[in-house]
């Protein structure tokens, strides 16, 4: 009896510490801050003085150039990532801007692919965004014809575009391409798009599907605001085509790469699925569909096993905020323990979550029982921090706003043998 007694006893005081150990929940609150975007204001000031003798629109709204007053998490007293270095890193090259474009997916998937090269070969190589982005226009355009105009023709795309590009066109070092037009400090597309839509809207009312006429039309219009890019180069002594080049020099195996999704649907997990976002412009179904706490647990083990990721999201969260350089999910939305798949596909379904950036993972920090992601990111907003071209991303925002991601097949093949 007495032994039984002590038993209890000591369970109970067990019981008591697990209870007094177990870290309370954020109880986070929001702020009202006088918000703005320094380096968006740059690109436009120095986008407008190239364009000084045309009449620009001003997207500052959409792009958060002017000061305006945004409920934003208030950040006060939590103990935070302060420095990329702090960061368990995968190799990767430096972050650099996509300027005035939206072309995120192109940036993070090539720096993706930059990574991979490098975690493969060990030979450090930059890549051209810019040749791919060329590229893909005339692949948007060409579809919006084959289809009579019922496809989306936008500046948007996912990141597994880049294996579509690579195997048609190859790929092209930076050193050869940058896209720049002389004295042109930063990228910028917003003119080209308005001028190849209006020519492709038009297409559509005459019914004018002669695809030679078209394709050349808005090639005009490309090398009218980009460089054409070459049909040869030099590279480290040697002249190569794209094609030549990603074969010979990249050797990047488009085969080996996948993409891996976590949605509910109809289906059911462990089904290839459509990924039904208008940046999925040519409608692939090729996504590996899995549940979110495989999805998450192969985000973790990846990073921590040498990958890298390409990953896809939504950034426009309260908790989202680029002069403390973090992304986070505040507990006035959704308290941690809530974030499941229904929240997740609650979002998605009414427009909160949408598939709006494209960046790259490349390092993490495990942080007082914490998981943290470091982020490249090519946005505007990476660069109004202390950590220019990073942000730090909590486990939370990941598991509710990142969709999908793309990832070398070995790192997932415990998933894939499922399908």
């Amino acid at each position: 009896m007495k032994i039984k007694i002590l038993f209890l006893i000591a369970a109970m005081f067990a019981f008591g510490l697990m209870q007094t150990s177990h870290a309370q929940p954020r109880h986070d609150k929001g702020v009202f801050i006088e918000y703005g975007n320094p380096f968006w204001n740059e690109i436009q000031k120095s986008t407008n003085e190239y364009y000084s003798n045309q009449t620009k629109k001003s997207t500052a709204a959409k792009d958060g150039s002017e000061a305006a007053s945004d409920f934003k998490m208030n950040f006060d007293g939590l103990d935070l990532p302060q420095n990329a270095a702090d960061f368990k890193q995968q190799w990767h090259n430096e972050p650099v801007t996509q300027g005035w474009t939206g072309t995120c997916w192109s940036y993070s998937a090539t720096s993706f692919f930059e990574s991979e090269i490098y975690r493969l070969q060990s030979k450090k190589i930059k890549l051209s965004e810019m040749y791919t982005a060329y590229c893909e226009y005339l692949e948007k355009a060409k579809r919006f014809i084959e289809q009579k105009g019922n496809s989306v023709f936008a500046e948007g795309s996912q990141g597994n575009a880049l294996i579509h590009i690579f195997d048609k066109y190859g790929a092209v070092p930076l050193e050869a391409y940058s896209g720049k037009k002389p004295d042109q400090k930063f990228h910028a597309h917003e003119k080209m798009y308005e001028e190849m839509n209006s020519y492709l809207q038009s297409v559509k009312k005459t019914n004018s599907w002669n695809e030679t006429i078209v394709l050349e039309t808005i090639k005009n219009i490309l090398d009218s605001y980009m460089t054409p890019p070459p049909a040869k180069f030099n590279y480290e002594g040697k002249t190569y085509t794209p094609q030549e080049f990603f074969s010979q020099v990249t050797k990047i195996k488009t085969n080996d790469y996948v993409d891996i999704l976590s949605l509910l649907q109809p289906a059911g997990y462990w089904k290839k699925a459509l990924y039904d976002v208008p940046d999925n412009w040519w409608r692939s179904e090729e996504y590996y569909n899995v549940p979110l706490d495989d999805f998450m647990k192969v985000v973790k083990s990846s990073i921590k096993a040498g990958y890298t990721i390409s990953i896809g999201g939504d950034v426009s969260e309260p908790g989202y905020y680029s002069f403390k350089d973090v992304a986070m999910v505040p507990s006035y939305d959704i308290p941690s323990d809530y974030i499941d798949e229904n929240a997740r596909y609650f979002r998605f379904s009414n427009g909160t979550t949408t598939d709006d950036h494209g960046i790259h993972v490349v390092g993490y920090l495990e942080k007082n029982g914490t998981f943290w992601f470091l982020i490249k990111d090519s946005g505007s907003g990476a660069r109004n921090g202390k950590a220019s071209g990073y942000y730090f991303y909590h486990e939370d925002y990941i598991k509710l706003k990142m969709m999908n991601f793309m990832i070398h097949k070995d790192a997932v093949k415990d998933l894939l043998g499922k399908f």
